[in-house]
This record gives structure tokens, C-alpha cells and sequence, in this order.
């Protein structure tokens, strides 16, 4: 197998040849069809998550074919495709495992962070933590489902029920859940960097109501704010633009100091929280939904061994959608 490795904190991934892995029991081996770059794997690759492990083969987006089963795996068969999130085992004995709230089990392990990864040509993962997808599914538009459309869709839950919603940072997460949200019929008004006209532009194309940069204010009162840009700064802002009783959610795994901020902006019952990780019940409710709504899913494919060239146009702002790779297609020199 091949695959793109991380060997220490700020320093590109590698490429590796390795043996195929077998899978050990109740896991599946699965020859990796697509894999979506997410913001996690710059935090990965930059070294800001406590507890990664290094050396890593990130990835947490991924679509691809199951070719081997260990013992005891009864709910997968080889030739099918399937899908691997970023959750990738827990505990199932804690008091958050027992009471539906897995995503904040204390022993869980997560894909690309404390378990190899989807960089690479194949990738072992539990049973038990994969998600069956249909066969007609395209690899490369469903793998941004894995992350950004689950963590949008469990932030935008978050969030309550509102009519005029706010969405910082217009990236891979953004773009799908603004389709979401314009499903329910809610009224998106986007937050791109400022200046970013490409963005905005690309934001009312997918329904947006308006579009604008951060540093300005929408042109009404917001129900709720969600942030999926790693910039506490947004924090304040946000709490700014919600009315009365209004929530922010912020939906990244890690974000940059939030500022001090006068109290007057948190009172009048609004609310401020954040999104931990997602749980197995937010995939199948979030592929029901996908099913009967199907998302346009933007993308710019990258080959396996242009991953760092991926991460690096991910962090510069470059990518409207999100970035995938493509670990069976070569890249050309």
C-alpha cells in the first residue's frame, strides 16, 4: 500500500510504501477509493490537537471497498463500499456511551489522529464504526459527507430551529450545510474572509440570501450563528449579529484564543457552545437526509502524492468546496 504519513508536527507528510494491512477481528480493510481533506488534518499535521499520534497517515473523509474482513464482522461483506468517518471507536461503558452521547466518550479514538488514516491506498477500520453507503454514490463528492456534511449537520441541530442563520467561514462544512439549511427553508447569509468576492459569489450560487465579509453585518437580526472558521476573534462578532435569546455554535475542533468581550453582548439569553466530534446516530440521520435531499458537492481533486499541495492550498484559502484525494489516480510530473 502507499500512503502520505505525518512523522511529527509541522512537517510535510511523507510518501511510504507499506505491506497491505490485515485486519484483525471485527475490523474491515478497505481499498480507498476517495478521501476528503478536512481543516482537522491541517490541525493534525500542524501539531494543535492534544494527542495525536505520530507517526499518523491522516484522513478521516473517507469512501471506499471493502476487500477483507476480519473475524467476526458480520455487517460487512468484501465488494462493499462503505464509509469511514472521523469517529473511529469508543468505549461503549461510559456514562457518555450509555446515555447516547459518544462523541464525548474519554477513550475514544479517532481516524487520522489516534488511528491511521484515509491518506493512503488502503485503511483499516472497525466494523462497527463504518457506514454502509449505497453502491450508486460518486467516491469523490460523497467523501466530504464523512466530515464537513456530518459536523455541519450536527451543528446546524445545534443550533435549534432558526428562520435567519448566519454562517462563518465559507468552507467545505459551509457549503453544505447552506444547502441544508435552504432544504428547510432557512434564510443563509455567509461570512467569507473579507475581499473574498469569489466565495461570496459562490455562496449565493448554493442560496444564500446574502454575502459578505466578516467584518460585516448582515442585513438583519440573526436566529443563530454558526462558525466553522478556526478564529476565536469571530466569537464576539457573532454574538453581535444574533438577537435576543439567539445561539452561537461554533463547529471546528479547534480555534484560535477568543478574545474578551463585554458581557452585555452575551446577556439577553443568548447562548455560545461548541461541537464536539459526532456520534453514529448523526450519520445515519444525516445519510436519510441526504438521501431525499441530494447536496451539490464541490470539489478539487488532488492525486495521494499531492496531499501536502492539497493541505497547503486548504490552509491559504484556496479551495471553494473541498479538496479530495484520489489515492488510484497518479500525479502526472
Amino acid at each position: 500500500m502507499r500512503a502520505m504519513v505525518s512523522y511529527a508536527a509541522g512537517r510535510p507528510l511523507e510518501l511510504e510504501e507499506r505491506p497491505d494491512p490485515e485486519p484483525g477481528p471485527h475490523e474491515i480493510r478497505i481499498r480507498v477509493e476517495a478521501c476528503a481533506v478536512c481543516r482537522t488534518d491541517l490541525h493534525v499535521v500542524d501539531g494543535e490537537l492534544p494527542g495525536t499520534r505520530y507517526p499518523i497517515v491522516p484522513g478521516h473523509e473517507i469512501v471506499g471497498i471493502v476487500d477483507r474482513i476480519g473475524a467476526g464482522v458480520c455487517t460487512f461483506r468484501p465488494g462493499d463500499r462503505v464509509g469511514v468517518p472521523w469517529l473511529g471507536h469508543t468505549c461503549g461503558r461510559c456514562t457518555w456511551c450509555l446515555n447516547h452521547r459518544e462523541n464525548l466518550c474519554d477513550d475514544a479514538v479517532f481516524t487520522g489522529h489516534g488511528r491511521d488514516g484515509g491518506f493512503a491506498s488502503h485503511v483499516l477500520a472497525e466494523a462497527a464504526y463504518s457506514i454502509l453507503l449505497e453502491p450508486t454514490l460518486d467516491p469523490v463528492r460523497c467523501a466530504p459527507l464523512l466530515c464537513a456534511g456530518l459536523i455541519g449537520f450536527r451543528t446546524l441541530r445545534m443550533a435549534g430551529n432558526p428562520s435567519a442563520l448566519g454562517i462563518y467561514g465559507f468552507g467545505a462544512a459551509a457549503h453544505l450545510v447552506t444547502q441544508v439549511a435552504r432544504h428547510e427553508n432557512r434564510r443563509v447569509h455567509a461570512f467569507t474572509r473579507p475581499g473574498d468576492e469569489e466565495g461570496q459569489a459562490f455562496a449565493r450560487s448554493l442560496g444564500a440570501v446574502w454575502a459578505g465579509g466578516s467584518d460585516e453585518s448582515p442585513p438583519e437580526p440573526l436566529d443563530a450563528a454558526l462558525i466553522f472558521a478556526p478564529v476565536g476573534d469571530l466569537v464576539p462578532t457573532a454574538l453581535r449579529a444574533v438577537r435576543k435569546a439567539g445561539c452561537v455554535v461554533c463547529g471546528g475542533i479547534h480555534m484560535s484564543d477568543i478574545p474578551s468581550f463585554p458581557y452585555r453582548l452575551l446577556w439577553e439569553e443568548r447562548q455560545l457552545s461548541s461541537v464536539a466530534n459526532l456520534t453514529r446516530t448523526d450519520a445515519l440521520n444525516f445519510f436519510q437526509f441526504v438521501r431525499h435531499h441530494p447536496l451539490q458537492v464541490q470539489t478539487k481533486t488532488y492525486a495521494l502524492e499531492q496531499a501536502n499541495l492539497a493541505l497547503d492550498d486548504l490552509r491559504a484559502g484556496r479551495v471553494h468546496g473541498a479538496a479530495v484525494l484520489l489515492p488510484e489516480r497518479r500525479q502526472e510530473y
